[in-house]
């Protein structure tokens, strides 16, 4: 029978047991993963198309409105004991602001949809607090003087009724897929 030689090589005692080893380096790989995942801080800027009251591509990139919530594409409110459509109208504001301008939006992050959040403006104006000025959607963080303000104009959904796009959604589901809208296109 043949024999191999013995080995002098023995592990030592206290070196990590070789399946410690791997998952470091596989927690390690993921950690460099999420790293690269992160947006710098950045700008995007040029031609856009409004896709709802707080989103829009600009560049060909989606972009969410941070700070502000507008109703969405389906939503309804009440304004002298009527629906409307109060998701169209807000995007039909944001276009409005924006008209044939270009579109400048600086974002630091992105959203679980892949969107970046962003402050934009057109023409040296913040479409986000323009928004909310404008009573087409309500503050979520940063705007709470534009909302005041459109809250005691009655202007945009403060004429009326409405119902809070976080809570519309929440009754309805997430009414903003992709193919929501590809649809509203």
């Amino acid at each position: 029978m043949l024999r191999f030689p013995r080995s002098r090589w023995r592990p030592r005692r206290n070196a990590p047991p070789l399946l410690l080893v791997v998952f470091a380096l596989l927690a390690l790989a993921a950690a460099a993963r999420l790293v690269t995942r992160q947006e710098r801080p950045g700008e995007v800027s040029g031609w856009s198309h409004v896709i709802d009251g707080d989103s829009l591509q600009v560049a060909g990139r989606e972009v969410r409105l941070v700070g502000i919530d507008a109703p969405e594409g389906r939503q309804t409110c009440r304004r002298d004991g009527v629906d409307w459509n109060c998701g169209n109208a807000a995007r039909i504001e944001l276009r409005r602001l924006i008209g044939n301008r270009r579109v400048t939006c600086r974002y630091r992050e992105r959203d679980r949809y892949d969107r970046l959040l962003a402050l934009c403006e057109a023409n040296g104006r913040s479409l986000n607090a323009a928004m909310v000025s404008a009573g087409y959607a309500v503050d979520d963080g940063q705007f709470a003087n534009e909302e005041a303000g459109a809250r005691a104009e009655r202007r945009g959904l403060w004429a009326g009724d409405f119902e809070r796009p976080r809570d519309w959604r929440r009754r309805h589901g997430n009414a903003s897929t992709a193919t929501d809208r590809r649809a509203r296109e």
